[in-house]
């Protein structure tokens, strides 16, 4: 059985985290996955602080958006139909284009990085 060709689904998702990039550190730039980290370090031990990504896998296209995980209020405006492609506290996975489902994450992963923004977990104010 070949696998199921994702590009067109990766696609969605890793343009919303592409805006992103300029004030972050791209982690991952591959046909099958996209991922950001902070620039800011954690103190206890100088880790940056993973953000999100995109991730091809056999089944399904996932986006991680650790924003939610650490901000859990951030969920408390999520559609059910969101909520259904969740999987664990930071991931949603999908098989196909889905233009209402890329806009929610766009705005989900919008209001996250504001969150980070507004707790300083995006750069060290140090430097």
């Amino acid at each position: 059985m070949a696998e199921k060709d994702f590009s067109e689904v990766f696609a969605g998702p890793r343009s919303i985290l592409t805006p992103y990039a300029p004030k972050m550190e791209v982690i991952a730039d591959a046909g099958t996955e996209y991922s950001l980290q902070t620039r800011w370090r954690r103190p206890k031990d100088g880790y940056p602080g993973y953000v999100g990504g995109v991730k091809v896998g056999k089944r399904d296209v996932s986006y991680h958006l650790m924003p939610v995980y650490a901000f859990p209020d951030l969920l408390d405006q999520v559609s059910p139909e969101l909520r259904k492609r969740m999987q664990g506290k930071s991931c949603f996975n999908t098989t196909k284009v889905d233009d209402a489902l890329f806009a929610e994450l766009a705005d989900l992963t919008r209001r996250g990085y504001d969150a980070f923004a507004a707790n300083g977990l995006l750069e060290n104010s140090h430097g």
